[in-house]
């Protein structure tokens, strides 16, 4: 029998066993395993198990998941290999007269691959008072909004909704819409420290704002109306967490150490009646440099740095909800893990959390990043800044570090079957050290990165380096 004669059926069934190189030979040897290659469902299921969630358009002709598969994968390899001019292009973008504060993607981070058109679009907010958006690939500013009359500090953006929302330090909270830069809605928390957090509950946007008062605010995000007030610490103020994976929690940390962190359901935003399960009791945790972050694989497992006057340690949660009769329930916060970090020189600086995972830990301090397991082993160690690193953006296929030696330094995950190794890949330059002083933040999607670049006069710049389809 010849590889023609077998039914579709079993070159199917052969097919989906291949890794793509072998499926694209296969594709070659006649025109009938050549119409078998092409099989949408074979492509779509490498999509799938590659991405969690792909976008592709629904309209006939316009996009096949293979063009999707072939962009998307090509991609992806140019940001691992980081080739200056064959594989990224790297613009200056200017416009701030100050400081930038802040820096959000405002486009959604799934872009349309296989139509080999991609845009990103980032906000940033300034102490020269003023809110601007970016085209990433042309480094040129879309809109920006008219000079407030005091310096923005914060911004949250929720793209599904074109929506931005920033705070300035008189504790006023803005919304602007996301492509024209208007003005939507202003609301005043009387605070000139301010944290805020973004989430969406059944496709509504909220805002959740902790003042230097110790106050919680909830705010619908459509138009900045309070939904609930509560007044949390009684002395100091607020730092709030990024919300957990579920979207359920928000941990509430004082910055006062006479007080412990909280946990906020999100669930009492659209439940105002269940007031009772606003907020946890007190975790067993006390410091007020205590620092965050989520497990991003697990739905509400948060880990906790802190200082017990001896050592840094590290302690994690599980936050769920526990029924324990018929009409009451509980907020609990089991604990998972806790260890305690070596004491070592760098770690008197400054730290930076980050998840990855269920069970990895990302840890900067001073020019180092190191890997934890929730066990406290060391998993991984890396050197590759020679000033302190500054920020870390963490997502599914990539790390990168940013740091005051002016270079953003870009890692890619690589899994096997039981673990996840971290490579280190290349150096992205930001520049003259004559007119920066190095690099303050950096944020990430699937086709770009941005840099946040402090200038030596006092006016930042961002860099942004675009992977080419």
């Amino acid at each position: 029998m010849s590889a023609d004669a077998l039914p579709l059926d079993c070159l199917l069934h052969l097919f989906a066993c291949l890794e793509v190189p072998d499926l694209l030979r296969a594709a070659q040897v006649s025109k009938t395993w050549n119409e078998a290659s092409e099989t949408t469902s074979l492509w779509r299921n490498l999509c799938l198990r590659r991405w969690a969630f792909c976008n592709i358009s629904v309209i006939p002709g316009m996009q096949t998941w293979k063009k999707y598969y072939l962009h998307r994968s090509n991609l992806e390899h140019k940001m691992e290999s980081g080739r200056p001019s064959v594989d990224y292009t790297c613009k200056a973008i200017r416009g701030h007269k100050g400081v930038i504060n802040a820096m959000a993607y405002l486009s959604e981070n799934e872009h349309t691959f296989a139509t080999g058109k991609v845009k990103s679009i980032v906000c940033t907010a300034s102490s020269d008072g003023t809110i601007r958006a970016w085209n990433v690939q042309e480094g040129t500013q879309i809109w920006s909004s008219p000079q407030q009359e005091a310096p923005l500090l914060n911004i949250i953006t929720f793209p599904l909704h074109k929506l931005a929302a920033t705070t300035d330090s008189q504790g006023t909270v803005k919304l602007w819409h996301g492509d024209t830069g208007e003005e939507l809605a202003a609301f005043s928390v009387s605070s000139s420290s301010c944290s805020v957090v973004g989430y969406t509950i059944n496709n509504k946007p909220f805002l959740t704002v902790g003042t230097g008062e110790g106050v919680l605010y909830q705010l619908a995000a459509a138009d900045l109306s309070q939904v609930l007030r509560t007044k949390v610490f009684h002395a100091g103020g607020i730092e709030l967490s990024l919300c957990s994976p579920d979207g359920q929690w928000i941990i509430v940390c004082p910055t006062d150490p006479a007080y412990s962190p909280k946990v906020f359901y999100t669930h009492c935003v659209t439940h105002p009646d269940d007031d009772e399960l606003m907020l946890s009791s007190p975790l067993p945790v006390t410091d007020h440099r205590l620092v965050t972050c989520w497990l991003p694989a697990e739905p509400a497992r948060i880990a906790i740095m802190h200082n017990d006057e001896i050592n840094f340690r590290i302690v994690c949660f599980d936050i769920a909800i526990e029924k324990k009769s018929r009409y009451k329930r509980n907020i609990t916060a089991q604990q998972v893990a806790s260890f305690t970090l070596p004491t070592q020189e760098p770690w008197m600086t400054e730290k930076i959390m980050k998840g990855s995972g269920k069970q990895t830990i990302l840890i900067a301090a001073g020019l180092e990043l190191k890997l934890y397991s929730l066990m406290g082993t060391e998993l991984m160690a890396f050197k590759d800044h020679y000033k302190i690193i500054t920020s870390i953006w963490v997502d599914p296929f990539h790390v990168v570090t940013s740091s005051m030696d002016l270079s953003l330094r870009v890692y890619s995950w690589k899994n096997d079957n039981k673990s996840s190794l971290l490579i280190s890949c290349y150096h992205l330059l930001g520049g003259s050290h004559r007119w920066s002083s190095g690099f303050r933040n950096v944020a990430c999607d699937d086709v770009s990165i941005v840099g946040v670049v402090a200038g030596t006069d006092g006016t930042d710049i961002l860099r942004a380096y675009s992977f080419n389809l």
